[in-house]
């Protein structure tokens, strides 16, 4: 058995310890070790190994340059505290979310909206961004009815990525490698089926520059050209937890399952179908992140890509 499958056997078997410890633990210590581990990531582990300067950066980008540094320095916190506490959620989500019991723990704002596009009868990609739990939108479509396949990454250790496929299509959904999206995407939108994906990550050279907080970010085109090839809409929302969740006691975590807008592709067939599309779902995700920033992935750098570098040209040899 080689160095790396023993790591990876390693790996899982940490990984199932602490699985059997948070699916055990009440409410309110959840959240306490929440806090707890995101304040060492903060405070403890050395700034360059969390990416801190990144996530100030974009912060500043976002905000402005003028921003008070003890602001930016919560809103990082703040971001620790989400992402520790999401990892608890999706723990403990098979055992606290039942949809008998969807209404105590979740609020459906634009949700005549979402369905009215869910139930159209045409394909629909329900985008989102690294921002509040997207698994617990994943799994409450899935529960409702509206299975879909949800573009991820894989995983490089094999034993993980199969629990975290087990978990994502427990309620009916199926996983598209990111690796092959594309192709797997294409065939569902032919198909009339739905598809979930992130899309606020940087595109590189071959993304279309929109503004994302007012500053050119370069975007993928494929989310919009895959829209209007396919008649397909796009909705844009997430699910974001609600403030002050410790009072909610017995009753786990209140999100909110926001349909923030739907893009019909119908309503843009003229030459700049593309990038119109485009700036119109990242202003939708952008409007999402400012009502709750500290559930924002803000160590991603989304403004990578300089203008200037969708122009250079290969020098031939």
């Amino acid at each position: 058995m080689d160095a790396k499958r023993i790591r990876y056997r390693m790996e899982y078997a940490f990984f199932c310890a602490i699985l059997f410890i948070l699916r055990s633990l009440p409410v309110s210590t959840s959240v306490r070790l929440g806090n707890f581990v995101a304040w060492c990531v903060h405070s403890v582990v050395p700034r360059r190994m969390t990416r801190y300067e990144v996530a100030a950066g974009n912060i500043r980008t976002a905000f402005g340059e003028d921003l008070p540094e003890d602001q930016v320095d919560k809103i990082i916190l703040g971001m620790w505290q989400h992402l520790a506490k999401m990892v608890i959620e999706v723990v403990q989500m098979e055992r606290r979310v039942r949809l008998y019991n969807c209404g105590d723990v979740m609020r459906f704002s634009g949700r005549n909206q979402g369905v009215a596009a869910a139930v159209s009868g045409r394909p629909i990609l329900f985008l989102g961004g690294h921002f509040g739990n997207w698994e617990v939108s994943v799994n409450t479509f899935g529960d409702f009815g509206f299975p879909m396949g949800v573009v991820a990454r894989d995983l490089d250790n094999p034993w993980l990525h199969q629990w975290f496929k087990r978990f994502r299509e427990s309620t009916g959904s199926w996983i598209i490698s990111k690796s092959g999206a594309t192709t797997e995407l294409v065939a569902a939108m032919e198909a009339g089926r739905n598809a979930t994906l992130l899309g606020d990550q940087d595109a590189g050279r071959r993304g279309v520059f929109v503004d994302f907080f007012g500053k050119p970010a370069s975007t993928f085109k494929s989310i919009a050209l895959l829209a209007l090839q396919h008649d397909a809409i796009i909705v844009v929302g997430g699910a974001w937890r609600l403030p002050h969740e410790e009072q909610y006691g017995s009753r786990w975590v209140q999100f909110d399952l926001t349909t923030e807008a739907v893009i019909d592709s119908r309503d843009f067939q003229t030459a700049d179908a593309v990038p119109e599309m485009t700036q119109a779902y990242t202003c939708a995700i952008e409007a999402m992140i400012r009502r709750a920033p500290e559930q924002y992935f803000w160590v991603h750098r989304r403004w990578k890509t300089p203008v200037n570098a969708k122009r250079r040209k290969r020098v031939a040899a």
